[in-house]
């Protein structure tokens, strides 16, 4: 397979997308099936004309076919073969065929789940793909070719080889996953598109894409945990968050999709919020679009992001382009977004739900002027003004915090209205316990924010736990189960419900993690081989440092015996110094990198950190204390359980 034959398929298939737009137009008209079968096998023909150019490149990154650019730029003879693969999305131009062919995939999937169904939206749904489809194919076609040759007059050798922050199994994962994330909302977005086109607004489209948009959020929220995870393990500063744009690019339209989850249980339960759930569902596909702006315009500085290239106006255009298509056909359709019943009460679960929803969107909007600030500043003033993780965190935490109130208030609430006994009852037991441990941990002398986040914490699991125990309870007066099998039977029964329930728990288990930070220490000094230095409670002792050449980097490799206040082991940790193309005679080109160790534990984490060494022998480390750290990566893996459940079919029992 030449990389021509990759270039040409990218031609193949834009040509087949416009064929497939040009004939489902015509058939809306004239409701001729042929012409509908034209157009759903030409968007079948550009998907696998897509599959074809990405196994091309991917085939020649394996090779090392160094007569194409990007193969040269990402890759080189020692990368190792793992990497070789992952290099497909690290560059601009793969990283775009690659969005390009997860979109293709979802396309075929969707055109071939719907072929007997849905036949007065299909038409709109897939021409709403394929438009998003025109936009990639172009960009990888005529702007950014991922098969562009190499432009010397020399035999290249080897290539740059992959950026050793990218050299990591997290990172070769945490991109696909985002990306699954990111173009699965393509979906969503197309049956909402035609859904308006076809004034068809009742539940239909609503059902039809519960599970993609399910699927779609718990994708970008593995992928917003894995970079979470990476930053953690690999860049070496001892954080997982650092309110950079890249990463509040990701997690905008996290906020506004979980703002959609929430509202599309009203209207499919009582057919209200119709006009706010459109706007929700365009407003998070359009994010998606303008993240991948920020992170390949090179208007944002950030360690995540692409070089600067001249994609930044075309991706900002596209960007305007599906504000004014979308908003102005919900202009037009306004009249058919109409609900015939309003929220009868704010103290109700579909009170609950909306109250939410707003705060959603403003800490989305705090995130957005807080990431474009720069930008603003920099076009009105002539002077950029950055605005760091400070802002974020005053703006954030306080709305963070009422965000999580509403999580444990929310199941306390019944729908429609709900009785002031019932407040009563429901409310007393969670705000009596919460409020006890807020009075101790005053008297403790914490920190306010540690005091109403944990006390929060408490409130909420509080009250999910009764939902689950009224639950089993109702189950074991009717039918004389014991608990363990009512509670497995009401979530077998409820999936939906109570997976939501424990995805709200993972988010309380986190949110343990990020009020940990309050307890953070930091310590950066300098030892000699049999020297030690104490950080909080505990003694750091350097007992060697040995040198090793590995296949592609030269590592100092440090050895640190980790002792407690009592002079006890705990741990010896291993950070290392690395350069990595140690060989090349241009030291410019020559990449240092430290490789971080951590003692991990539930209740804290040690993360050592090499950050060189002198001709003396002198090694720099630093030593991060992160107290409950863990919590972060625990509430994950039961966010991501929670999902799970949701998204398992129903079962009656």
């Amino acid at each position: 397979m030449t990389p021509l034959a990759g270039s040409v398929a990218l031609n193949l298939a834009l040509g087949f997308s416009i064929i497939s737009i040009v004939s489902l137009s015509i058939y809306t008209s004239n409701n001729d099936e042929r012409i509908n079968l034209l157009g759903h096998r030409s968007a079948l023909a550009s998907s696998f004309l897509v599959f074809l150019s990405t196994f091309i490149l991917s085939y020649q990154l394996m090779i090392s076919n160094f007569d194409i650019d990007y193969v040269a730029r990402y890759t080189s003879f020692e990368t190792p073969t793992m990497y070789k693969i992952s290099a497909l999305w690290a560059g601009q131009s793969g990283s775009l065929l690659f969005w390009l062919f997860i979109l293709s995939i979802f396309s075929v999937i969707v055109i071939l789940q719907n072929q007997t169904k849905h036949h007065k939206l299909m038409p709109w749904i897939v021409i709403s793909i394929s438009v998003v489809q025109i936009f990639f194919l172009v960009l990888t076609n005529f702007i950014t070719n991922p098969f562009k040759p190499t432009d010397t007059d020399f035999v290249i050798q080897n290539g740059n080889g992959l950026n050793p922050l990218l050299q990591n199994l997290t990172m070769a994962i945490h991109p696909p996953t985002l990306y699954l994330g990111y173009v699965g909302l393509t979906v969503p977005f197309a049956f909402a598109f035609s859904a308006l086109v076809n004034k068809d607004l009742g539940s239909l489209w609503i059902k039809s894409i519960r599970r993609w948009t399910l699927i779609s959020w718990l994708f970008l929220s593995i992928g917003i945990i894995l970079g979470g995870w990476w930053a953690y393990q690999e860049l070496g500063w001892g954080g997982y968050w650092a309110w950079d744009p890249v990463e509040n690019a990701s997690f905008m339209p996290w906020l506004t999709l979980t703002a959609f989850l929430h509202s599309i249980i009203i209207q499919e339960k009582s057919g209200m919020l119709r006009f706010w759930n459109m706007i929700l569902i365009f407003i998070t596909f359009t994010l998606t679009i303008f993240g991948t702006f920020l992170t390949r315009s090179g208007v944002m500085s950030s360690v995540h992001s692409f070089t600067e290239s001249s994609l930044g106006p075309v991706f900002l255009s596209f960007v305007f382009f599906l504000l004014i298509v979308s908003f102005a056909l919900i202009y037009i359709r306004k009249d058919h977004l109409k609900s015939a019943k309003k929220i009868e009460s704010f103290a109700s679960r579909e009170g609950g739900f909306l109250l939410n929803n707003v705060i959603f969107v403003v800490l989305c909007f705090a995130v957005f002027w807080g990431t474009i600030f720069p930008v603003v500043s920099e076009a009105v003033r002539g002077t950029k003004i950055t605005v760091g993780a400070p802002f974020f965190n005053q703006i954030n935490t306080p709305i963070g915090l009422i965000l999580l109130g509403l999580t444990g208030v929310g199941p306390l609430l019944a729908w429609r209205k709900t009785s002031n006994e019932k407040i009563k009852n429901n409310f007393f037991l969670p705000t009596l316990i919460s409020g006890i441990l807020f009075f101790i941990l005053m008297a403790l002398g914490y920190d306010a924010y540690v005091v109403i986040s944990f006390s929060l914490c408490l409130f909420v699991i509080i009250a999910i736990y009764m939902e689950f125990y009224k639950g089993a309870k109702s189950r074991i007066v009717r039918f004389n189960e014991s608990f363990f099998v009512a509670l497995y039977k009401i979530i077998s029964k409820n999936r939906s419900r109570y997976g939501g329930y424990i995805v709200h728990v993972g988010i309380v288990l986190m949110f343990v993690g990020f009020t940990g930070n309050a307890f953070d220490i930091e310590k950066e000094f300098g030892l000699k081989k049999g020297s030690s230095e104490f950080v909080g409670d505990y003694e750091f002792l350097l007992t060697d440092i040995t040198e090793e050449e590995r296949p592609n980097h030269y590592a100092w490799i440090s050895h640190i015996r980790l002792l407690d206040s009592q002079g006890n082991i705990v741990e010896d940790l291993y950070p290392e110094k690395r350069v990595y193309f140690h060989e090349n005679p241009d030291i410019n080109k020559r990449q240092p990198h430290s490789e971080i160790d951590i003692h991990s534990t539930m209740n804290l984490d040690i993360y050592s950190i090499f950050s060189a060494i002198d001709a003396n022998g002198t090694a720099f480390l630093k030593i991060m204390i992160n107290p409950l750290v863990k919590w972060v990566w625990i509430g994950g893996y039961v966010l991501v359980l929670g999902t799970m459940i949701a998204l398992w079919p129903r079962k009656e029992l």
